[in-house]
């Protein structure tokens, strides 16, 4: 049986980053990928988050990554049946000089160049490779099996999504619970450059961010995306599977991306665009309270198999602790080789370090998210409310204007004055 020290199963950016702190320390390291190439899979695109990963990686690298471009403006808007409220952030920390604060990206090209780098400093690669099981004795993680191939290793880091297959035979995770994920689809929609630079009114290399929120769902846990690239868009929407399974009547998610993409809000934004792709893929939305077992003998995971993403509402975040993930367990791996143990016991640092990394941090901060998220009244109601309100405020009608503050508490009164709010409010507090 052929044997290495390392064999981390999923070339995304979990799998990558701990291969690259890996490289250079004088252990036989093998990533092994089942897509035609790194990135193949790797369909999630949007928004990298660069201030929290810093630590972890070199900024040198960060500097020849292939970004799309510069975050520079925020956008969140509320969607209701007959209009829409938006709020935009426009801020010079955003566009001064430096670091970036956070970046666009297409994961297909990200994900191939980082396997490059990785190729670069002396790391194995292999496409095309299924890992059908995990070569188990007595509990301990002893390697991997594809066809009537075997593998031997002291460390398997699983890095192979959020529906991780092994991580679920290892026994480290039950059954996937559909409450705690989520569907992301979306499309990439070509465009040139000077034409997005105009419409969203950013100078060249910079972008905007959008989160769109309330009726586009119909009431499910979720909500839409646009993200501005070089020459493209990634627009799309993220949906809770438990409520797509719930709702009555029932609804196909390919039909609420065509809706969303005819509201009047977004019509503009990709007029006389080419759709070049589609695509879909599963995200973990249980957050922490949802984590499987991170370590065991001889077995780690990292990034989304292990569930490390977190939607916060304004944000929504995964490839900063896929990032962070796996340089932690690549350190982790080093100090266990240095005590000759590979053992449960050793590799419970990794743990150890990410509870003291944003990662598990934030996690922690933000457990009540997907409780407080998944409430159809924030799809619903509020939308409707703002909107509503904001136009009594704005509207000029043939009758005397009453007073704006009148005007706000009574539509407040009428739209809002509930013990659901109430409630609802008490609940926001948690976030």
């Amino acid at each position: 049986m052929e044997r290495v020290d390392v064999v981390i199963v999923g070339a995304g950016l979990a799998g990558l980053a701990c291969a690259y702190a890996l490289a250079g320390n004088g252990l036989d390291v093998m990533v092994v990928e089942r897509g035609d190439y790194p990135g193949a899979k790797n369909v999630s695109g949007g928004r990298l988050y660069l201030g929290p990963v810093r630590p972890y990686l070199p900024e040198d690298l960060w500097n020849q990554a292939p970004f799309e471009r510069i975050v520079s403006k925020e956008r969140l808007t509320m969607m209701a049946d007959g209009g829409s409220t938006t709020l935009e952030l426009s801020s010079v920390a955003f566009r001064r000089g430096g670091p970036p604060h956070s970046v666009t990206v297409l994961r297909g090209k990200l994900d191939r160049w980082l396997a490059d780098v990785v190729a670069e400093k002396g790391i194995l690669i292999i496409p095309r490779y299924k890992v059908e099981e995990l070569l188990l004795q007595d509990g301990k993680v002893l390697g991997i099996r594809a066809g009537d191939e075997d593998i031997g290793a002291s460390v398997v880091v699983a890095a192979d999504g959020a529906l991780s297959f092994i991580a679920e035979q290892a026994g480290w995770r039950g059954s996937h619970q559909p409450r705690n994920f989520a569907l992301g689809f979306k499309e990439i929609i070509e465009l040139p450059a000077k034409t997005i630079d105009d419409r969203f009114a950013v100078s060249p290399g910079q972008g905007a961010a959008q989160l769109f929120f309330g009726s586009i769902t119909q009431g499910v846990f979720g909500g839409g995306f646009l993200y501005t690239n070089r020459e493209s868009l990634s627009l799309g929407l993220v949906l809770g599977i438990q409520g797509l399974m719930d709702c009555q009547p029932p609804v196909e998610a390919h039909t609420l991306l065509d809706a969303f993409k005819e509201r009047p809000e977004v019509v503009p934004l990709i007029d006389s665009g080419t759709t070049v792709e589609y695509s879909a893929h599963i995200i973990p939305e249980g957050g922490i309270n949802a984590l499987p077992r991170l370590y065991g003998d001889g077995f780690l995971v990292v990034g989304d198999a292990a569930g490390l993403a977190l939607n916060m509402g304004l944000t929504v975040r995964g490839m900063d602790f896929a990032l962070a993930s796996g340089v932690i367990a690549a350190r982790t791996i080093l100090a266990a080789r240095q005590r000759g143990d590979f053992s449960a016991a050793s590799l419970a640092q990794y743990e150890a370090l990410l509870k003291n990394s944003f990662v598990l941090k934030d996690l922690a901060t933000f457990k009540n998210a997907l409780h407080v998220l998944d409430n159809p009244r924030l799809y619903t109601v509020y939308p409707q409310a703002v909107t509503g309100i904001l136009e009594q405020l704005l509207t000029i009608g043939p009758e005397p204007k009453g007073k704006l503050s009148a005007t706000a508490i009574g539509e407040m009164r009428r739209r809002l004055l509930s013990w659901k709010t109430v409630r609802d409010a008490v609940g926001f507090l948690k976030m």
